[in-house]
């Protein structure tokens, strides 16, 4: 799936855009506490053509000496992992000297672009619009995120250059792809090198070869899958620019191509809030989860240290916390293939298809015993459920008055779900349709 990178200096309008973008088809803003850049990130659809967005906006430091180091770091990364950038810009102020040296970056990196100008709200602004031709980017597209006037034609234009879809070719469609995934210095290619039994990088040491995440065979100890690496999501060249925005720009790809998602997680420091965002990008792309906790041969231990631990992480995770947790050092290779028997078993939960008939007979009884609360005086009744022909596990329950189920009583569906059938790692989606 290829990736649009929104850029701009300040106050543009960038998140405005994002959301109208992605905002209408999920909701990216979660009200969860500490999942501080969940809206930076989300997906697209136009003309039947999907794509991921990420908005760069956000993350400027709003002190003045280091305002346009900042800016830049953002855009110079941002370029370096899209396949196409949407530059923004607005009517009103005119072109800024940010402006330029934005422009000045895009010119010579040879990537798509196409130039958004915002806040054209009446035709009187339309003028204003014609002096962004100076930045020598090519055509210009007049917009207003606020009401949404001109984004059509803008998305047709994203769509029209956006390159064929980035997946590397694969030779083994068939088979689980499993991405190893987290924060920089985790122990992600150690790992990776671990379970492939070669001491060497996945990902080529020349800064910007490998934009793509590598797929890599995999078959020994009974286990056969295809590993899909993110090693080099920090590279030697760029320890000094914005690892975290870096890191989670690679951990898209990554998770997008992948089944099951290894999560690796820092012995000494925990679950920081950079590993909550990853985990949010697994969850909210429906795809299966072990978290891996590394480098435990460093921590002083008792003899209830991993249940204390264990237990950490799961309220870290809530409320989706039926994840298998698993204790490694890879340096030592410590309960390496505890993690492939873990991955593995996530994966068969996560094709596991129930047939209707069982799906009936084991929920319409927990459904008889604890109905849905009434609303408003009316009764909700549920008559059928059944599994939705989906990659990842899905069921739709059929009832008369599908809006009155609230959230409360789909988390408790959940929980029987997964009491009955185990899904243990695998996120669930529950929908209520209307028979």
């Amino acid at each position: 799936m290829s990736l649009v990178a929104i850029v701009g200096r300040p106050n543009v309008g960038k998140s405005t855009l994002f959301n109208r973008l992605v905002g209408m088809r999920q909701a990216i803003v979660d009200e969860t506490a500490g999942v501080t850049r969940d809206r930076h990130y989300g997906k697209c659809e136009w003309c039947g053509t999907e794509f991921s967005v990420v908005d760069t906006g956000g993350y400027t430091s709003h002190s003045d000496d280091v305002f346009e180091e900042e800016i830049r770091k953002q855009v110079v990364l941002a370029i370096e992992e899209a396949d196409l950038v949407l530059f923004m810009t607005e009517a009103a102020t005119g072109i800024t000297d940010y402006d330029e040296e934005i422009a000045d970056l895009l010119r010579r990196s040879g990537k798509p672009v196409v130039v958004a100008v915002n806040k054209v709200d009446t035709g009187a602004k339309m003028y204003d619009a014609f002096q962004f031709y100076s930045l020598g980017l090519g055509e210009i597209w007049s917009i207003s995120a606020a009401t949404g006037s001109g984004t059509g034609d803008l998305l047709d234009e994203i769509v029209r250059q956006l390159p064929a879809d980035s997946r590397p070719e694969d030779d083994h469609p068939e088979l689980p792809h499993i991405a190893v995934v987290g924060r920089p210095n985790v122990g992600k290619s150690s790992m990776a090198n671990a379970l492939l039994g070669t001491e060497r990088n996945i990902v080529t040491p020349v800064a910007g070869t490998t934009r793509d995440s590598i797929a890599t065979y995999y078959n020994k100890f009974g286990h056969e899958f295809m590993l899909v690496d993110t090693a080099g999501m920090r590279k030697k060249s760029k320890v000094h620019e914005d690892l975290e925005f870096y890191s989670v720009m690679r951990s898209i790809r990554a998770i997008e191509h992948s089944d099951i998602c290894i999560l690796m997680v820092d012995a000494q420091t925990g679950v920081e809030t950079q590993d909550m965002n990853i985990f949010n990008l697994i969850v909210r792309n429906q795809k299966g989860c072990v978290v891996v906790v590394n480098k435990w041969d460093t921590v002083e231990k008792d003899s209830n240290t991993m249940k204390r631990y264990k237990e950490a992480i799961q309220e870290r995770l809530a409320p989706f916390n039926d994840v298998p947790v698993i204790f490694t050092s890879v340096l030592k290779k410590q309960r390496i293939l505890d993690v492939l028997d873990a991955a593995a078993k996530v994966y068969d939960n996560y094709s596991k298809k129930i047939p209707t008939s069982k799906l009936n007979e084991e929920m319409l009884p927990v459904i008889e015993d604890y109905p849905p609360p009434a609303w408003k005086g009316k009764y909700v009744k549920i008559k059928y459920v059944t599994q939705l022909p989906t990659r990842s596990p899905k069921f739709a329950f059929f009832c008369n008055l599908p809006q009155y189920v609230k959230a409360p009583y789909k988390r408790y569906i959940e929980n029987k779900l997964r009491e009955k059938f185990d899904f243990t790692g695998c996120p669930i989606q529950i929908f209520f349709r209307q028979k």
